[in-house]
């Protein structure tokens, strides 16, 4: 059974990922009316949001676009950062409306923020707790260790759909603010559009696999699996 989820949440996550890349090479081919770079989106939203303390930087990489909120960064993956298309502007946007969420104090954001530590603690510890926990069932019957990480995998679960909300808001942020701006033309629009929609369902994605992989985890727990 657990390894009939992974299989089914990989296939559906190569699904998703690949029909995303395979969205920002086509939108990557709309080209802006205002000749707008990633870099020069990412700078105008901020400034019409009254954010002036917060840097956009170049990162390498391919979709390594992200905000940090410690040191108050956009970062853009070089091809969004320099290029001038209907993707790089979606992606640019995107990561700006969460240096908005931050700026406003978006309750999930900060939420999801004060996670992050125990959430990378649970990560590390997390496969060496359940196999471990596993074994020692199976050898003695003591479900203690199972026990703790289940609890670890559930709050890793429970960062996956905090993430959620977050992330639609700030593409609804984003596409909001290039939509009544007129940053972007009509088709422009609907390009970073279907971009972010494909870019939120890899969330999806990863968030339902882990609650599956969560429940399956539990039902051993219970003792519900057949040994």
């Amino acid at each position: 059974m657990y390894y009939l989820i992974i299989g089914a949440v990989f296939l559906i996550s190569m699904f998703v990922q690949s029909r995303l890349r395979s969205k920002f090479e086509y939108y990557s081919n709309v080209h802006l009316r205002n000749g707008m770079s990633g870099k020069e989106v990412a700078e105008k939203m901020l400034r019409d949001n009254g954010i002036n303390d917060v840097q956009v930087i170049s990162v390498p990489g391919q979709l390594t676009d992200h905000y940090n909120p410690e040191n108050k960064t956009v970062n853009l993956s070089e091809a969004v950062y320099m290029q001038r298309n209907a993707a790089a502007a979606a992606v640019a946007a995107h990561e700006c409306g969460h240096a908005v969420q931050h700026a406003v104090g978006y309750s999930m954001l900060q939420f999801r923020s004060k996670m992050v530590p125990v959430v990378n603690i649970s990560s590390r510890l997390l496969q060496f707790v359940l196999m471990g926990g596993i074994v020692v069932m199976a050898m003695s019957g003591n479900k203690t260790i199972l026990a703790v990480g289940v609890v670890l995998f559930a709050i890793t679960t429970l960062f996956a759909f905090i993430t959620l909300p977050v992330e639609y808001d700030a593409s609804n942020r984003a596409l909001k603010w290039l939509k009544s701006t007129g940053t972007v033309t009509a088709e422009e629009y609907e390009g970073a559009e279907d971009s972010l929609k494909w870019a939120a369902r890899t969330y999806v994605v990863a968030a339902l696999g882990s609650l599956a992989q969560l429940i399956y985890f539990a039902s051993l727990l219970s003792g519900n699996r057949r040994e």
